[in-house]
């Protein structure tokens, strides 16, 4: 990948800096670079959407080249209408023609989605918690104790038909803390993978852009 223009790494770190100046309060330079950050993203997703689902999947699955030995899939033609039929939102007349594809849309992505999240959160999980509580070693013994203890009170925490005093209100305590242990974790995870963005920016700044502005000037 070739590297790029000393011109457009320092529009790079002047946008940057735009961004950075929501630090300080709502401004017109943040405004724009928003704005021109937006506008290039809509504008690069739609240009990947038309030569991938347009030009690489619809025409030459409907059209293949000649002697590529592929066959024209037909079934592509629905799609095409389906999403022809979306357009039809812009025009006041016949925009209910566009709840059509929409509902196929969201029923098709839901359905798949609740397969996925099934495996994924629901099925997954139960299995690597059915795990062998003795293991191998101490080390894995001791986590295989703390999940199935941490499965079981958090469980309990959710069990409402039985009020939560002695033991069974000591286990229900004990699943709150998992619970609070757990969602830190997430909640850390997700600002470190900010974090690991800002960084990449500040990193951007000082090395690259700054590397770049003193040759230029």
């Amino acid at each position: 990948m070739p590297d790029a223009s000393p011109i457009g790494i320092f529009i790079a770190g002047l946008l940057t800096l735009g961004i950075f100046s929501f630090l300080y309060k709502d401004n017109p330079v943040y405004k724009v670079c928003e704005a021109i950050f937006i506008g290039v993203s809509a504008a690069y997703w739609a240009v990947e959407y038309f030569y991938s689902a347009l030009y690489r999947k619809f025409w030459l699955g409907v059209f293949p080249p000649a002697g590529s030995g592929v066959e024209a899939d037909l079934l592509l033609w629905g799609g095409a209408i389906l999403g022809a039929l979306m357009l039809c939102r812009m025009i006041p007349k016949i925009n209910w023609l566009s709840r059509w594809p929409l509902a196929f849309i969201v029923g098709a992505t839901a359905g798949l989605y609740m397969m996925l999240f099934f495996v994924s959160n629901a099925m997954k999980q139960i299995e690597s918690t059915m795990q062998p509580l003795i293991q191998d070693s101490l080390l894995e013994t001791l986590g295989s104790f703390t999940i199935a203890i941490g499965t079981i009170t958090g469980l309990i925490y959710f069990f409402f038909s039985k009020e939560h005093k002695g033991i069974f209100g000591g286990a229900a305590k004990v699943g709150i803390w998992v619970l609070m242990v757990t969602f830190g974790a997430s909640f850390g995870y997700t600002v470190m993978s900010r974090m690991s963005l800002l960084i990449g920016r500040m990193d951007f700044l000082f090395n690259s852009w700054a590397t770049n502005f003193g040759q230029m000037f």
